[in-house]
């Protein structure tokens, strides 16, 4: 194998991992990624890339390496934003921000499309162009359709968009990839119930929102239906509800009840929005309450189209990278999913090693050794699609 085309040296390796390690010392969290950006566009700026956007949907950084002939072109997506979590650990690299820290690996995501950039530096793609994106706040479900809606964005829009992540649980190195549905859509569902406070000795002269809860919350949990492995899957989950005040001497008038609704595909989704406010209104209506509802943090399913899965499969298997289709798709979002809606999108999962912590846990840290296997699996799907 080429050197200029795949391997990385020693001394790439050792500033590679130093890099990653500063960024997991100087966590951001979504919205809040100016320093994390700046540092991607310093430590890539001796990388020579033939234009950089900044800014792209947020604190977005897009890196494009460019053959100057035609030619398709391809995006590789990391994130940038940490999660608001304290870490607990001895690590000498352990994060420096109270609440927040990198539990979830988009530091080594980022660190992976850093590597991508040194060899593209050495040796361009011989056609089209490669576009490395820094992605803002994936944990929110915002980074992905705000970068798409950036007015700039349809100067570097993909034929193809590919995406990586980590995966506790799994052996080191191995892959799981495959095609169709990969990651559910979910979003958040806020609902509002409002009626009048009164004094708690007096009940009658107020409307209180306590019925409309207790009946709402086992019957949105019902609205969860079929077997995760059909497409009719639906998940609703009660995460927080708030009714009132903290004192006994005054009946509420207000409550709020938080859900996440979870389904394999987007089109079910608008089935189980549709349900859901169907028990909003009637319980409302019933306890002559006001309601309203919104919905947050949104994330559209993650589907990998076949194409997009087969350039990637070939990539592993030219690499002598073990994969297969297990434990696939997932319950959890991502909000890589948007891409696929404008371009041929796929995603693989990383294994970060069978005993080592799960994401969003207090004491993760990314794996150093994939680095460069994240790299060479991205490169050699480049080489061999643009040459």
């Amino acid at each position: 194998m080429d050197l200029m085309q795949h391997d990385f040296t020693n001394a790439d390796i050792a500033e590679l991992t130093a890099w990653r390690r500063r960024l997991h010392e100087n966590p951001e969290i979504s919205g809040e990624e100016e320093r994390t950006a700046r540092e991607v566009v310093a430590f890539l700026a001796e990388t020579g890339p033939d234009r950089v956007l900044t800014e792209m949907g947020g604190h977005g950084v897009a890196v494009v390496f460019d053959s100057g002939r035609p030619g398709q072109t391809l995006l590789f997506r990391s994130e940038l934003d940490a999660l608001p979590i304290e870490e607990l650990s001895d690590a000498p690299h352990r994060s420096r921000v109270p609440g927040k820290s990198h539990m979830c690996g988009h530091d080594g995501h980022t660190a992976i499309l850093a590597a991508m950039a040194r060899q593209l530096a050495r040796r361009r793609p011989a056609t089209g162009r490669v576009v490395l994106l820094f992605q803002p706040a994936e944990e929110t479900g915002e980074g992905a359709a705000g970068v798409i809606a950036d007015p700039r964005f349809p100067e570097i829009a993909p034929d193809y968009a590919f995406s990586l992540h980590n995966l506790p649980g799994t052996p080191l190195g191995h892959v799981r990839l495959k095609p169709g549905v990969v990651n559910c859509a979910s979003r958040g569902m806020r609902i509002v119930l409002t009626g009048r406070t009164a004094h708690s000795s007096m009940p009658e002269t107020g409307i209180s929102p306590m019925m409309a809860v207790s009946r709402l919350m086992p019957a949105l949990t019902a609205l969860s239906a079929g077997h995760f492995s059909r497409d009719d899957f639906a998940l609703v989950t009660v995460c927080h509800v708030a009714m009132g005040e903290p004192v006994y001497g005054i009946q509420p008038g207000q409550a709020e009840i938080r859900c996440t609704l979870r389904t394999r595909l987007d089109e079910r989704m608008a089935d189980l929005m549709a349900a859901a406010e169907a028990l909003v209104r009637q319980e409302a209506g019933a306890g002559g309450l006001g309601h309203a509802v919104d919905y947050h943090e949104v994330f559209l399913a993650s589907l990998n189209d076949p194409d997009a899965t087969a350039h990637l499969e070939a990539a592993l298997d030219a690499e002598g990278v073990s994969h297969d289709e297990a434990e696939l798709p997932m319950r959890a979002s991502e909000d890589f999913g948007r891409f696929g809606h404008g371009a041929k999108s796929a995603m693989l999962f990383l294994g970060a090693g069978e005993t080592h912590p799960q994401l969003h846990n207090p004491d993760y840290d990314f794996p150093d050794d994939l680095i460069p296997i994240g790299a060479r699996i991205f490169l050699r799907a480049a080489r061999t699609m643009l040459g």
